[in-house]
């Protein structure tokens, strides 16, 4: 038996939540696939569409939020199909994903059914939260035992990064290195492989630190709200923290989980823990089941948020606010912060060292049990709870004996959740000595008893910066290779595995495109002209996962615009946007081919590197749009400029003489600040263009964006001739004001954002010219840099950029 490597076709079993999501991202990421569910049959003897289920579940991926598709229109894609009439077309998936409700009986009558219409080449994986996948594949013959395996996505699958693949006893390892190869490259997870143990990795963990944290709130006094404010972002876990992110996964949800370690975790040291929290049930018996039904441990009232009360039972506005000592506590390096939360007495301080202390102890024990390695648990908590470091990774960093001994006081206090001791491999052996879990030659395996190297997998290959762990000697993208030219806001550098590419990395905050990023484009381009293949703009920051992740750029800096202003009137900035145009126009006009590889945000000036660039490499994750009138200015670096030319290029294709249709689309992407949702919405927006490569996992950006390179100089690259570009003129400008204003007089925009509009439709449409006149790149650039001018004097843009310097929040005047 040999597993189908080339996986064309998916099918998913069941339409629900999961089943009809998971669907959604195979053809986000351009796979065909088939979403079965029960078939409908009248009871009054009417005509049904027996698919009726599968296609109300791909109707409603059009509604969710955040959305599952790339574009909505991609659920269309998606084949419907029913169990009774369409098993036959199993035959030409290659994967078979089940994702049916989480009932073992359910399960295997669904096997029995389909099990004789899987072909004999495909690989049929179930994605359950924590059912046993050995007990799944009971009754299976011999070969399709070895082609069966689990397949844990995390909600909602296409923003997750983890996937977790569970093997049986008989899954054959070819099949779990082609699955595992596949959800990488083509789905764009982190795989994770986990042991069939209750609730696998992820959840076992997870669920563990949530319940630590109920039993230690109560202990302590903390309110819901005063809990969520400590255990956030500011403890390098999910914004959401603790009792949001519950009524977001939905407490029912939640408390199935629970059940389910309940019952099959009997013998687990912590197992008085495991027990849905009272309150819980009381939420849940009064249908109060989070976010879905708009209240759970939190429920909005207007633009008001209230808080559960755990005495009262009653909700009551949210003030609960991080203690000022524990916030600066909070701040300091892991090893010191541990040593201070446990030192101060203060609820809060208390609480925290104590959900630090819990979440060691059972990662310790349950080690040997739920993974291969400290490895796939600080990945999964990373990757699936959206923790920044995981729980080996802090221990290891606060330093191992140190936090050993104080977990072994609380013990003997009886302060800790469980008596039982931690494992002996802490105290001696290779992880004493050396005080590490991770190091350079792999990660600390408690039941093999010794450090496990990563997978050698060729697909990792593709991956120039695997995702690091604290201690094991990962490269720092920011620091690695040869360093050509840098200043103090961008390195040019090139990479040991690729030196015939020259890269440029901002240094600057948020990306943002200063002076310095400027100069160091223009040198970055001329020494990809003298001595390389071609130039990779990429940002370190892209490796950081999440929504919308880290940026590619936030745009241009506008600190360092404003003392331009300051010291020399409006006039003073104009140099720095003509070095930004030129620089945009040199990037566009390189001799070699210049890739921008993004991810993240591209706003305002990202935006305009990215449209100007040769080509362009992005994940889907991808956040693209000109947003300068949110600060009460437009784009000046060439943005509208190629606006125009996109429109331009619109109305040749079509062979059309109608200006309006093709401007008006690239007038409202920047007159209403449009940004993508997706690298999908991106390319539809004329950001990206065709031949643009769509990425799904963002660890192999940076590699395909320097084969891109190496691609388009081998096949002899030329930069485009300069031409004349038809414009709108006049007439489409008169046409779209008209709209414009009627928005204005309708209160829908306000004075200043329909002074902005009129600018951005001149300098589109090509200024005051009939339609049709033939303009030059030069002509729009100086439309573009005298409206930038104009209006960076308006107090009222004034005003607009002094509020997102001070608050953060753009202001609306």
């Amino acid at each position: 038996m040999i597993a189908n490597k080339n996986i064309k076709k998916i099918a998913v079993l069941g339409a629900g939540v999961m089943g009809a999501q998971i669907a959604a991202h195979c053809v986000n990421v351009g796979i065909p696939v088939v979403l079965f569910d029960l078939p409908t049959t009248s009871n009054d003897g009417k005509t049904v569409n027996k698919n009726a289920i599968a296609l109300k579940a791909i109707e409603n991926l059009k509604k969710l939020k955040p959305s599952p598709l790339g574009l909505p229109s991609s659920a269309d894609l998606i084949t419907a199909a029913n169990y009774e009439d369409h098993l036959p077309l199993l035959g030409d998936c290659d994967l078979i994903i089940e994702a049916i409700a989480e009932r073992m009986d359910w399960k295997h009558a669904l096997y029995e059914k389909v099990a004789p219409f899987i072909p004999a080449h495909a690989i049929f994986a179930t994605n359950t939260s924590g059912l046993s996948i050995g007990e799944l594949s009971k009754g299976f013959s011999g070969d399709l035992k070895q082609r069966f395996c689990g397949v844990h996505f995390f909600n909602p699958p296409r923003y997750m990064h983890l996937l977790e693949l569970i093997p049986t006893e008989n899954t054959s390892p070819e099949v779990l290195d082609a699955l595992e190869t596949f959800m990488t490259t083509s789905m764009g997870k982190g795989v994770v492989r986990a042991k069939d143990t209750p609730n696998f990795i992820g959840n076992r963990v997870g669920v563990f630190s949530i319940l630590a944290v109920f039993q230690e709130a109560k202990k302590f006094g903390l309110g819901f709200d005063a809990v969520d404010a400590i255990t956030g972002s500011k403890l390098g876990r999910a914004k959401s923290a603790t009792f949001r992110t519950s009524d977001v996964v939905g407490l029912d949800t939640m408390a199935h989980v629970i059940k389910t370690m309940e019952d099959s975790l009997q013998s687990d040291p912590f197992t008085t823990l495991f027990k849905v929290p009272e309150v819980v049930k009381q939420l849940i018996s009064k249908g109060a089941l989070g976010q879905k039904t708009k209240a759970g441990f939190y429920r909005k009232e207007g633009k008001n948020v209230l808080v559960l009360d755990a005495q009262s039972g009653e909700y009551k506005p949210s003030t609960a606010s991080i203690n000022p000592l524990v916030e600066r506590i909070l701040k300091k390096p892991i090893a010191e912060r541990l040593s201070l939360l446990r030192e101060t007495d203060d609820p809060q301080a208390q609480f925290l060292w104590a959900i630090y202390r819990d979440i060691f102890h059972y990662c310790a024990i349950q080690l040997e049990n739920i993974a291969q390695s400290a490895r796939e648990i600080d990945f999964a908590m990373r990757w699936g709870y959206g923790w920044d470091k995981g729980p080996f990774e802090d221990w290891q960093a606060a330093g191992i004996s140190q936090v050993a001994n104080w977990i072994n006081e609380d013990i003997a206090q009886g302060k800790a959740l469980s008596n039982t001791p931690l494992p002996d491999w802490l105290f001696q052996g290779p992880v004493a000595q050396s005080q590490a879990f991770h190091t350079p030659k792999g990660s600390w395996s408690a039941s093999e008893m010794r450090y496990v190297p990563r997978s050698s997998l060729p697909v990792y290959e593709r991956q120039r910066f695997r995702a690091p762990l604290f201690g094991d000697g990962s490269p720092d993208p920011k620091t690695v290779g040869s360093t050509i030219y840098e200043n103090p806001d961008l390195r040019a550098w090139v990479s040991p595995d690729e030196p015939n590419v020259l890269i440029a990395s901002f240094k600057s905050k948020m990306n943002t495109i200063s002076p310095d990023v400027l100069n160091g484009i223009q040198k970055a381009v001329e020494l990809a002209e003298a001595s390389y293949a071609g130039l990779v703009i990429w940002q370190p920051s892209s490796l950081k996962l999440g929504t919308p992740g880290g940026p590619f750029s936030a745009g241009a800096n506008l600190e360092a615009a404003l003392p331009m202003v300051m010291k020399g009137g409006p006039a003073g900035v104009e140099p720095f946007v003509k070095l930004f145009q030129d620089t945009m126009m040199r990037v566009k006009y390189s001799q070699v081919p210049v890739v921008s590889a993004v991810s993240g945000i591209a706003l305002g000036g990202g935006c305009e590197l990215v449209m100007q660039s040769a080509r362009r490499v992005a994940a889907i994750e991808s956040y693209i749009g000109l947003v300068e009138v949110g600060v009460g200015l437009l784009p000046a670096g060439g943005g509208l400029k190629e606006a125009a030319i996109r429109a331009a290029q619109g109305v040749s294709l079509a062979g059309s003489t109608n200006y309006l249709d093709f401007t008006k689309a690239s007038f409202e992407n920047a007159a209403m600040a449009k940004v993508s949702s997706s690298a999908q919405e991106a390319m539809k927006m004329a950001y990206l263009q065709k031949g643009d490569i769509i990425v799904p996992n963002v660890y192999e950006l940076l590699a395909l964006a320097q084969n891109e390179v190496k691609a388009m100089r081998y096949s002899g690259y030329k930069p485009p001739i300069p031409s004349l570009i038809p414009v709108g003129g006049r007439s489409v400008a008169s046409t779209v004001m008209g709209q414009v204003i009627n928005l204005r007089d309708g209160g829908f925009i306000s004075e200043h954002d329909a002074h902005i509009a009129q600018k951005i439709i001149e300098i589109i449409s090509g200024g005051d010219v009939d339609a049709g006149t033939l303009v030059t790149e030069e002509w729009l650039l100086k439309l573009e840099r005298q409206a930038f001018v104009e209006l960076i004097a308006h107090p009222k843009t004034m005003e607009r950029i002094m509020g997102l310097l001070q608050n953060g929040k753009p202001v609306r005047n």
